[in-house]
């Protein structure tokens, strides 16, 4: 057990480069959460599920973060600060990391649809701040959620998603390769697909532009003598 939690204090550590030890890590929010979500969830199995729900109301008071205590949540999940929602039938795999701000949420309860609601995120996901992953949709392994994005579809393996609602974008080799990616996006200028249509678009503008003004240009110069004799010939007539 000692072994476990200094495996899963130094994996912290990998991902946050803040403490300074491991006691330190102790102090974490996001850790408290894991450790009082453990219990209730034990609990919430047990069908005693006002006692677990009592366990996730003083989890959500000390440490700010609401975990439902159905919610399945692998080993070495770090919340990043604080401030997230998950609910009752989100999955979440191994080494999976959320910053603060996250909601893992569930369909319209209102619709009639019961079971599963919530969305999965397999090993070894990243999902920024603010982030909104909605429904029961699945995030594959090693996928990048951007900060303040909104994702509602499947994510495929490895993607990295941005946007409202998420797209997923084109990310340097250097960067994919990379074990962590802080906040889930890369800081650098990357390639964004719809970013490139518009500068398309705009490029094509641009060109009709410039024939249009060479056409109009071309008209101003033609000879105004053929409009001037058929004038004169309808004067004669």
């Amino acid at each position: 057990m000692v072994r476990s939690l200094i495996a899963y204090l130094d994996s912290i550590k990998a991902r946050d480069p803040a403490p300074r030890s491991r006691a330190e890590v102790l102090l974490y929010p996001g850790v408290w959460s894991l450790a009082f979500h453990r219990v209730a969830h034990r609990l919430y199995r047990a069908q005693l599920f006002f006692l677990a729900r009592a366990v996730n109301h003083v989890s959500r008071f000390l440490t700010g973060n609401d975990i439902h205590p159905g919610a399945k949540i692998g080993k070495r999940f770090f919340i990043d600060h604080g401030f997230t929602v998950i609910g009752e039938t989100a999955e979440i795999g191994d080494d999976v990391t959320l910053y603060q701000n996250v909601t893992l949420g569930g369909t319209d309860p209102a619709n009639g649809i019961a079971g599963k609601r919530h969305p999965t995120l397999r090993d070894g996901v990243i999902v920024g701040s603010g982030a909104q992953v909605l429904g029961p949709i699945e995030v594959g392994a090693r996928a990048r959620v951007g900060a303040n994005a909104v994702v509602t579809k499947d994510v495929a393996e490895g993607a990295t998603m941005v946007g409202i609602p998420a797209r997923p974008m084109l990310v340097d080799v250097t960067a994919y390769q990379r074990d962590f990616m802080p906040y889930g996006t890369p800081c650098t200028d990357c390639f964004d697909p719809e970013k490139h249509k518009i500068e398309q678009l705009q490029a094509e503008v641009e060109q009709l532009q410039r024939r249009l003004a060479a056409l109009l240009a071309e008209r101003e110069q033609m000879p105004a003598q053929p409009e001037l004799a058929l004038v004169q010939e309808r004067g004669r007539a």
